[in-house]
């Protein structure tokens, strides 16, 4: 396996890493890969050959996996002086990716794969970009929500006083959210990006609060690419099952599915929001059902 940093330019002068894996005499179709919130495009790969990735890449797709403006591997890093939010992350760094991989793979299409948040920012993205849709085959989801209705402990921690009232507190005090000294992630997030996210994990109503976009109302309009959803039985709140279920619905209607990770729906593990990609038996487990997805969606199979 080829393990290549490739760059892409923004409208400013920073610059999105991306990490090109690839099979030698390999040239299937290109998959751009998408992280979420305080972690960076490593939760797909690693160079020992783990992960969703190197997995999708092992089986000759052309794998391309993006870390968001300003963390991971792109430049800068992430201050107080950062000014970036996720209104740009939709309008203009994924757009930009998707025209970035398709000229480097020089193909037509290709297939969006994201983690969590990276899901939302993804489906957004499309729907203020709708030119995009057709160049994207498919699209594969893992633990991806929006709104977050889960009423548990879990949320009472996790979401409201970690994520939406003592990270704010420190975003605040620190000019951005320094997840990796809070021991809240494995990357930092600008303070735009952090108050933008707590707007939607709170509101049902999707749209954007800066300039007053609907994605709801705009995605009633548009057809999305076909999509797999897959969920965690042992996510209790990052991202619970009834609430991908709940964004899988307000995309609009689309051609989908949705997989609960669960031992009893026939997995071998209860998986959670983070080991659904990182679990060594997933390889073997539910990794084979993107390329049954995939696999379909090429074929015109899926109704």
């Amino acid at each position: 396996m080829k393990y290549q940093s490739l760059f892409c330019s923004t409208t400013g002068d920073e610059q999105l890493h991306v990490m090109h894996i690839s099979k030698a005499g390999q040239q299937g179709m290109p998959v751009l890969m998408l992280h979420g919130m305080v972690e960076d495009g490593r939760i797909f790969y690693h160079k020992s050959g783990k992960g969703l990735g190197s997995y999708l890449a092992q089986q000759g797709f052309d794998v391309y996996v993006a870390d968001r403006r300003g963390v991971g591997g792109s430049k800068p890093q992430i201050t107080a002086l950062s000014t970036h939010g996720q209104t740009e992350a939709i309008v203009e760094d994924i757009p930009r990716l998707i025209e970035f991989v398709l000229r480097v793979a020089g193909k037509e299409k290709l297939v969006l794969v994201a983690h969590s948040w990276g899901g939302v920012m993804a489906n957004a993205a499309l729907l203020r970009n709708k030119d995009l849709i057709e160049r994207v085959e498919a699209q594969v989801f893992f633990g991806s929500k929006r709104y977050v209705s889960a009423l548990n402990f879990d949320r009472l921690l996790k979401i409201e006083i970690v994520w939406n009232r003592l990270a704010k507190q420190a975003a605040q005090r620190k000019g951005f959210l320094n997840a990796q000294s809070l021991g809240i992630g494995s990357q930092n997030e600008t303070k735009k990006t952090h108050r933008q996210c707590v707007e939607w994990v709170r509101s049902k109503r999707w749209i954007d609060f800066d300039d007053g976009f609907h994605y709801a109302d705009t995605a009633k309009k548009v057809k999305l690419p076909p999509t797999l959803y897959f969920s965690a039985i042992a996510d209790k709140s990052l991202g619970h099952p009834k609430d991908v279920r709940w964004f899988r619905k307000e995309s609009g209607i689309h051609q989908s599915e949705y997989v609960l990770l669960a031992r009893r729906t026939g997995f071998k593990q209860d998986y959670d929001h983070i080991n659904m990609l990182t679990h060594p038996v997933a390889p073997i487990d539910h990794f084979p059902l993107v390329l049954a997805w995939l696999s379909r969606v090429a074929h015109d199979e899926i109704v």
